[in-house]
């Protein structure tokens, strides 16, 4: 099996979102979240975007770690 290291460029990039440096900072800044919250079940995101979540995080694919990596984010 064939594992892929992933970054916040490319994880915004899957998702469809700018992904320069400050694209992703104001991302973070603008879309906060709390605790009750699962990344996948906020409001900002598509239908698309919060299927690709989903999966990911439940199949703990190789997108996994960045997507909380993500999700830690949106929560500081």
């Amino acid at each position: 099996m064939e594992t892929h290291e992933h970054d916040m460029v490319t994880l915004f990039q899957q998702l469809g979102l700018p992904s320069g440096e400050d694209d992703i900072q104001n991302f973070i800044e603008e879309h906060p979240l709390n605790a009750e919250t699962n990344i996948f079940d906020a409001s900002f995101w598509t239908p698309a975007q919060a299927k690709f979540l989903r999966e990911q995080i439940k199949a703990d694919a190789d997108w996994a770690v960045v997507i909380d990596t993500l999700n830690t984010s949106l929560r500081q």
